[in-house]
């Protein structure tokens, strides 16, 4: 009895996953409305920050002296301008967001084999804003989509060269691509990432063995030996 561990439960993990709440919401319109997509704000997640002019009225109207009458002019243009500058941020993440989901239409219409290289610096030149307000206004900034909900920053992926030239690759479907070859393996037809490589070279995507071991890493999943291992230790 003194061996047990009096709370068993403590060896359990306590973190508490937190669903991330989308501060943009898209949806198809149907036919009749000209079909595409609907993009907003989530009016849930936007701060509720009003000033009270009626307020600020009734104050004014007991200082007597100029200085009085000086700090309370100036509380209420910081006050103005803090509602303008988070409005305008809140333009500023709809408009980028609109020009995603303008960019990655294909993605939404057909998955994630479709999502198309993409640079910050592509939005920043449509939107004709700087990269780093495009990079500030992504980043901890989710979209609600038919698809699930995704960080902004997902859709900016680096383009992976076809064989020939053709159509650039986004890394993120080249990836999506690596692990569906990986779980149809079986023995003894163990995938190694050269072997990757020369299926993917059939489809088109000019890749390096490094890139595929880089990707591979990044999704956890083991080496091909140590899946073979695995799979015949479940035989």
């Amino acid at each position: 009895i003194k061996a047990l561990n009096p709370k068993p439960a403590g060896d359990f993990d306590h973190l508490v996953v937190q669903t991330a709440i989308p501060d943009v919401l898209m949806k198809r319109l149907p036919s009749h409305q000209g079909g595409g997509w609907r993009v907003e704000l989530n009016s849930d997640t936007l701060p509720r920050v009003l000033v009270n002019q009626e307020y600020y009225t009734q104050v004014s109207k007991s200082a007597s002296q100029k200085k009085d009458r000086e700090y309370l002019s100036t509380q209420l243009q910081n006050a103005n301008w803090l509602v303008r500058a988070m409005d305008q941020r809140a333009q500023t993440i709809l408009k980028v967001a609109a020009e995603i989901v303008e960019q990655q239409d294909a993605f939404f219409n057909y998955g994630i084999e479709f999502l198309a290289p993409l640079k910050l610096s592509d939005i920043a030149k449509v939107i004709e804003m700087h990269e780093s307000t495009v990079s500030r206004v992504t980043t901890n900034k989710y979209i609600g989509t038919p698809r699930g909900i995704f960080e902004l920053k997902y859709f900016f992926t680096a383009a992976i060269p076809s064989l020939g030239g053709g159509e650039l690759h986004s890394a993120e479907t080249v990836r999506h691509k690596i692990k569906i070859l990986i779980g149809e393996e079986a023995l003894p037809n163990v995938l190694s990432d050269d072997k990757i490589v020369d299926l993917l070279r059939a489809q088109g995507i000019d890749i390096a063995r490094r890139t595929i071991a880089k990707y591979r890493e990044s999704m956890g999943i083991q080496s091909s030996v140590e899946r073979r291992r695995q799979l015949k230790a479940a035989i």
